[in-house]
């Protein structure tokens, strides 16, 4: 059923305790584990944003995992998406820690 759904793309952003705690490296390896593209990066407000992109269900699992998980040291107050819609092909070809 899951497979049948298609891809998604959505951009996000996390608030709270998500700087200086390896959030980003984290963020990359869940991704990857869920076999999603896209990238993450720390904003100058002291927050987390990025994009990604894959199969719609293993997207919703990341989602929930920027809302309530994160690293081990973090502490995510709030976890914002938007732009999500479906797309047709990948956009990106790995998930990338950008600096």
């Amino acid at each position: 059923m899951s497979g049948s759904e298609g891809l998604l793309s959505v951009d996000y952003e996390v608030s709270g305790r998500v700087q200086g705690v390896f959030f980003r490296k984290y963020t990359q390896g869940e991704a990857k584990r869920l076999g999603l593209v896209g990238w993450v990066q720390n904003t100058s407000h002291g927050t987390v944003q990025g994009q990604v992109q894959g199969p719609a269900e293993r997207v919703r699992e990341l989602k929930e995992w920027l809302r309530k998980t994160g690293s081990p040291q973090s502490r995510i107050s709030h976890a914002e998406f938007s732009n999500e819609k479906p797309i047709a092909a990948l956009e990106h070809a790995d998930f990338k820690i950008v600096k």
